[in-house]
């Protein structure tokens, strides 16, 4: 056998390679799948316990994984070593437990607005970890993303600070890790193989939490309409929103994905008008029409990889 075996299988996205907006549109359909996830979770949280529910979510979506992909996901395996996966898995998987846990706790327009953050602290946690600079021009991009989150969660007419906000901070933090480490981790693991691995970490994780918080798994409350709700977060939310995420990392930088991933909580904002009656001020519209702009400006800049690659070395 070779010292050296072949890796994994990839997505069609490889880096260097640009293939125009197809990885952009990755992340606006994540953010569009996330946006409504967001309310509908929060519906669904009336009448399960929040770890109940992510445990089922999770777990439908590991076995939708394993059914379909099962043999390419232990090929995956073969082809690298748990530190290639394990923390880009741990990341993701926090993330989301503690997004969903915010959502119970606060207002679901909020939540997103500041787990948005971490298009501030990616670029913050790339220089720590690996000195990855980022490019003057992207300066006042990421100043101004500030600014739109500022009018969106502090003046935008939403609830005040507590152990919610504290959770949207913690999952905001957690998601730029998962996206700095899976950035890297993607060289070596396939993405279908990553995806699965982060399902099973965030499937860990919640059941832990349902054992410890709940005392086991409660869904015997659960309706059709819920069921239903917790299949979409399973296929929509987890299958396809951490595949989208992996397979734009293979083209776009990490700073880039979490920038545009700023228009989640346009999207959660938009749908939480019309499904939970929740409503922004004039400046919460305006800091959506900030972050919108900076999107834009964002995805027509060039990603500055020369730098970004010498800084790493």
């Amino acid at each position: 056998m070779s010292p050296n075996p072949a890796p994994a299988p990839r997505l069609p996205l490889k880096k260097g390679i640009s293939l125009g907006w197809l990885p952009i549109l990755f992340i606006l359909l994540q953010s569009l799948l996330y946006g409504f996830g967001d309310p509908i979770s929060k519906a669904a949280y009336e009448v399960l316990p929040v770890y109940s529910l992510l445990t089922a979510r999770y777990g439908i979506a590991l076995v939708f994984l394993l059914v379909l992909f099962g043999r390419r996901i232990l090929g995956g395996l073969r082809a690298c070593s748990p530190r290639d996966w394990l923390l880009p898995s741990l990341c993701m998987g926090g993330a989301y437990v503690a997004n969903n846990i915010a959502l119970e706790l606060t207002a679901a327009t909020s939540v997103a607005f500041l787990r948005s953050l971490s298009t501030v602290m990616t670029p913050l946690l790339a220089l720590a970890l690996y000195r990855r600079k980022l490019g003057r021009k992207h300066v006042p991009v990421q100043l101004l993303v500030v600014v739109g989150l500022y009018l969106l969660c502090g003046l935008g007419g939403l609830s005040g600070f507590g152990m919610g906000e504290v959770f949207s901070l913690l999952s905001a933090l957690l998601l730029a890790g998962s996206l700095i480490f899976g950035e890297r981790a993607l060289d070596r693991v396939d993405p279908i193989t990553l995806t699965a691995l982060q399902t099973a970490a965030s499937l860990a994780m919640a059941f832990l939490c349902a054992l410890i918080f709940d005392g086991g798994i409660a869904l015997a409350a659960a309706t059709p309409t819920v069921w239903g709700t917790i299949l979409y977060l399973a296929l929509g939310c987890t299958v396809a929103g951490y595949l989208l995420q992996n397979a734009a990392l293979e083209g776009l930088s990490a700073r880039t994905v979490a920038l545009l991933q700023c228009t989640c909580p346009v999207m959660t904002a938009a749908f939480s008008y019309f499904l939970l009656g929740e409503t922004l001020s004039l400046a919460g519209l305006a800091g959506a029409g900030i972050i919108l702009a900076c999107v834009v400006a964002e995805t027509v800049m060039k990603e500055e990889a020369p730098p970004e690659e010498t800084s790493e070395k």
